[in-house]
């Protein structure tokens, strides 16, 4: 039988693609060409379903800029032929991931949707049946010969949401992640609920265009009391350097010791893009609103906005790649490039 609707299943490691042994009880990885003889259910989805995975499926906490661009490749490589994607993937890195491919995939006007789950496929209550039939429902969603969505999306546990809005926020309930700035894009009951609103409009006539160039050298700081100016400097040090996310306390406050703002202000004086993201789970950077953040918008520090960190680190790798200059990158890091901030 031939489908209208063609989509490409995408292991790449992770929870969702393992089934237990029950003879040593070990988890190993099963064969996606048998992926029907598992979930029988996938014979009712009016799709045809196609699989690949990467050669040697990884764990997620191993995910790097290297499988990102494997990934964007393969994406490339099938997006004429498919009108759909669903990416099976780790849930502890996933949310980086998936904003990482939301940058990399300019003009993108398929849906992408990352799936996983907490429990393996082959365990008695597995939330992986579930995250998997529906997500690959959401890449066959299709209205007056069109994909509904355009844009990555991840979805966990009957949400689905644009994904470089997520964060992991649970690493034991089925409801892992969370968007808290941006609402559902789709929800799944008894039917499935799209939020017309909130999905990104991507322009369709505008043709792919993978981006595969990502700066690696990005260092993360986080804020705690009583950080120290020897921690600051070591950090700030790095020779190899290209960009320092601070995620900073509350609305973007730090301390401002003095030493604290030199220490970032040499960094910017040097071209080094620092941006600021709250280490909050919801909310959004405003500088200036207190005074312990008034000295970060002095020097030049870049706000994130309501920016989750994944998504910042992910625009800063991608942006350091496009080789912006310097005097654009502030404007262009504060504007919206694929709905990653309001």
């Amino acid at each position: 039988m031939k489908y209208n609707t063609q989509i490409l299943l995408i292991y790449t490691g992770g929870t969702i693609g393992m089934i237990k042994d029950f003879e040593t009880g070990a988890l190993r990885n099963f064969n996606f060409n048998d992926l029907l003889k598992h979930i029988p259910e996938l014979k009712l989805l009016d799709c045809e379903i196609n699989t690949t995975s990467f050669e040697t499926p990884i764990d997620s906490s191993n995910m790097n800029v290297k499988y990102w661009v494997q990934l964007a490749t393969l994406i490339e490589e099938n997006y004429e032929k498919y009108d759909g994607f669903v990416v099976l993937h780790g849930s502890d890195t996933m949310s980086y991931t998936a904003s990482a491919l939301s940058f990399m995939l300019e003009n993108l006007g398929k849906p992408v949707v990352f799936t996983g789950s907490q429990l393996p496929i082959g365990d008695l209550r597995t939330d992986a049946k579930e995250n998997l039939i529906t997500s690959i429902q959401i890449a066959a969603l299709r209205e007056k010969g069109q994909s509904v969505l355009g844009e990555v999306c991840l979805y966990f546990e009957y949400k689905g949401y644009r994904a470089n809005r997520t964060t992991k926020i649970n690493a034991e309930h089925f409801e892992a992640f969370a968007s808290l700035n941006y609402p559902a894009l789709i929800e799944s009951g008894v039917h499935l609920t799209v939020n017309y609103d909130a999905l990104y409009k991507p322009n369709r006539r505008k043709k792919l265009k993978v981006h595969k160039q990502m700066e690696s050298n990005i260092v993360l700081l986080k804020m705690f009391p009583g950080i120290d100016i020897e921690t600051v400097a070591h950090i700030c040090g790095y020779p190899k350097i290209k960009g320092l996310i601070i995620e900073t306390f509350g609305s973007g406050n730090v301390t401002n010791e003095a030493w604290f703002i030199k220490e970032l202000k040499q960094l910017i004086d040097r071209g080094i893009p620092v941006i600021n993201v709250t280490q909050c789970s919801g909310g959004s950077v405003t500088m200036g609103l207190y005074e312990t953040s008034v000295a970060l918008k002095r020097i030049g520090v870049i706000s994130g906005k309501d920016c989750t960190t994944e998504a910042a680190l992910a625009k800063l790798k991608y942006l350091l790649g496009q080789k912006i200059a310097p005097k654009s990158f502030k404007t262009i890091f504060e504007t919206s490039l694929r709905g990653e901030m309001n």
